[in-house]
């Protein structure tokens, strides 16, 4: 099993450090910055070698040099975004397989909020690294793709197991919620698992990872019949204030 590691990163990223300790290799999801990572891979004692990049806005890679100059470690990313990602050592596309150690994940196309994201699929660990595509109770505003693309997404997320924990980029699960209560305020699910993201949000703990299970309970884009319904949602969630 693999360890992971929440960073906290500018105002709302998270960072997931991740170790396999049959091969003692240490994977970084999308550094925004360099020095935390590389902080708290030495007081563990874990030794990065590798960095896996699943767009190339700047909070997802703009720790990529620093931590390749530090550690030596091979950069992976999208192939689709290979000329915004200069620090790239291997450019990987829909299917394609990447290894830490003995575990391996499978590339998928994810395309909406950038034009070529990818996701990092983990099944022997069930867990899935989604980058901006798909948020606890939200997913990732349409800046380089459209509804339908990312309606498809969030439908082919949904088909993994329930259990499958997702592990997104961002802390926005309190303002998604709140906007989720306004499209679903009967959904009893919702409901509750705002009551428990309140608490917690108050108490300053985070509130990822979740489950595909949860989401499929939760939240609102997810559970979209359509991409026209996507859409507006999209657009209402965009300009919601509550």
């Amino acid at each position: 099993m693999v360890e992971i590691v929440r960073i906290p990163a500018l105002s709302d990223n998270y960072i997931w450090l991740v170790h396999e300790p049959g091969s003692g290799e240490t994977l970084v999801i999308d550094p925004a910055v360099a020095d935390p990572v590389l902080a708290e891979a030495d007081a563990r004692g874990w030794r990065i070698t590798q960095v896996w990049n699943t767009h190339w806005h700047p909070d997802h890679t703009g720790g990529n040099g620093a931590i390749k100059a530090a550690t030596s470690c091979r950069i992976t990313g999208p192939a689709a975004e290979a000329e915004r990602i200069p620090t790239l050592d291997r450019w990987v596309a829909e299917g394609d397989r990447v290894a830490l150690g003995a575990i391996e994940a499978i590339v998928m196309e994810t395309p909406a909020h950038t034009a070529g994201h990818i996701s990092y699929h983990l099944p022997s660990e069930g867990l899935i690294f989604v980058g901006d595509t798909l948020f606890a109770m939200g997913c990732g505003r349409l800046f380089e793709g459209e509804a339908d693309q990312m309606h498809a997404n969030l439908q082919r997320f949904a088909a993994l197991p329930p259990e499958t924990f997702v592990y997104c980029a961002h802390e926005y699960t309190l303002a998604n919620g709140r906007f989720a209560l306004s499209v679903e305020p009967d959904n009893r699910a919702l409901v509750e698992r705002m009551e428990q993201v309140e608490v917690m949000r108050a108490a300053g703990e985070a509130t990822l990872p979740t489950t595909i299970a949860l989401e499929r309970a939760t939240n609102p884009f997810m559970r979209a019949p359509s991409a026209e319904e996507l859409a507006e949602r999209r657009r209402a969630k965009d300009a919601f204030r509550g």
